[in-house]
């Protein structure tokens, strides 16, 4: 094991979350009102670009929760609990099948809404660097990840998955040594999809990223508002 591979798959996930960390609680505690997506619907002219942003907001957020919670589920989940239910080689094509399937309609929707923000003049000149630059980004991790499902189909006997789920485990469990050795074998459109998604969460907290984590839950406390019609 190099020292390379160490410093980016067993010490730079604990840098990047320490970043994200840090930094969401400085941006919450110092700029509240920088926290938010920064909704760009209210420049819809007509009825058909509102169905447009719908349909790609719609595809794009779908896609990218079932991706998230496949990934956060086949990676975390370690292998003795699985095999319950399911063997690695089906594991591994049930998540090549649900990942592509979701995967793809998050691409169709993250591309439809990358069209939109750099072809439409009030959303191009509403737009940040960083809204932009975002999009970009996870443009490129989500077609790393789709490219991952096509090296899959090169061993299908589960093992690569094994290696990536020891890696997770290994970081979670404060143990760099062995997740970096864990992923060391695998190849590089893994590695590398891997560590752009470790560097999403140094980005998360300078990004419009940071709204996944807001939740208007004070909300279920508050008194009603009573609203009268004026006249």
């Amino acid at each position: 094991m190099s020292k390379l591979n160490l410093l980016l798959f067993g010490v730079y996930p604990y840098i990047a979350l320490a970043i994200c960390l840090i930094g969401s609680w400085a941006r919450f505690d110092l700029s509240q009102y920088s926290w938010k997506a920064g909704s760009s619907q209210i420049f819809h002219r007509t009825a058909a670009e509102q169905r447009y942003m719908r349909i790609a907001s719609n595809l794009f957020h779908v896609g990218v929760l079932f991706v998230l919670a496949g990934h956060f589920v086949g990676l975390l989940t370690p292998e003795p609990i699985y095999h319950y239910v399911i063997s690695t080689q089906n594991k591994q094509l049930l998540a090549m099948v649900s990942g592509g399937f979701f995967g793809v309609l998050c691409l169709i929707g993250l591309l439809m809404l990358l069209k939109r923000r750099l072809t439409d003049e009030r959303v191009r000149a509403s737009s940040s660097t960083s809204d932009t630059m975002i999009l970009v980004v996870l443009l490129a991790q989500l077609v790393l990840g789709l490219l991952t499902i096509v090296a899959s189909t090169q061993h299908m006997d589960g093992s690569v998955m094994v290696m990536l789920a020891d890696w997770a485990q290994s970081i979670v469990t404060l143990q760099p040594v062995k997740a970096a050795e864990a992923i060391t074998p695998v190849g590089l459109v893994y590695k590398l999809h891997v560590f752009l998604g470790v560097t999403l969460f140094v980005l998360f907290p300078f990004t419009r990223l940071v709204h996944i984590v807001s939740a208007p839950i004070w909300y279920l406390g508050r008194r009603y508002q009573i609203v009268r019609q004026k006249g």
